[in-house]
């Protein structure tokens, strides 16, 4: 699917995501989609909170329509980027998943890990996410309920 990005996409990583995210902004660069990196810069430790609050604030200040999020699991970087307004964010290990979770529940984040998946997986992940858009329909009634949650 040729998929057309308007705004660029974020992406952001902690140390145990660094490499893995340094393949996807290979493959982003190969299939001449933009991105901005909002770190980390190296496999230095660091903190997951920080790179997601970062990156995910690109999509809630509407600069980017999508996140990319790396860390060991895509656990620590998923869990964070929920609390965060606005952010629909899901752990993916496999394309079937990052597909339906843009078709049925909107997702505009995804989180990897990179202890998890190599970076030929991730970048299937990476497409099956990117190249497929909500459907709407009986699934909108749900993301409006889903995102009544933020105010429990």
């Amino acid at each position: 699917m040729a998929v057309q990005f308007e705004k660029p996409i974020a992406l952001g990583a902690d140390h145990g995501g660094y490499e893995l995210k340094e393949a996807i902004k290979q493959h982003l660069e190969e299939r001449g989609i933009a991105y901005r990196d909002f770190g980390t810069n190296s496999t230095a430790s660091c903190d997951y909170p920080d790179y997601a609050a970062a990156t995910c604030g690109a999509v809630t200040n509407g600069s980017s329509d999508f996140a990319i999020l790396c860390c060991g699991t895509g656990v620590g970087m998923s869990m964070c980027a929920n609390k965060i307004k606005g952010i629909r964010a899901c752990c993916c290990s496999e394309p079937f998943s990052a597909e339906y979770t843009r078709r049925h529940n909107n997702a505009n984040t995804l989180c990897l890990g990179g202890r998890v998946v190599g970076p030929g997986l991730a970048c299937q992940i990476v497409d099956a996410f990117l190249d497929h858009e909500f459907e709407g329909g009986r699934h909108q009634k749900r993301i409006n309920k889903m995102m009544a949650l933020e105010t429990l």
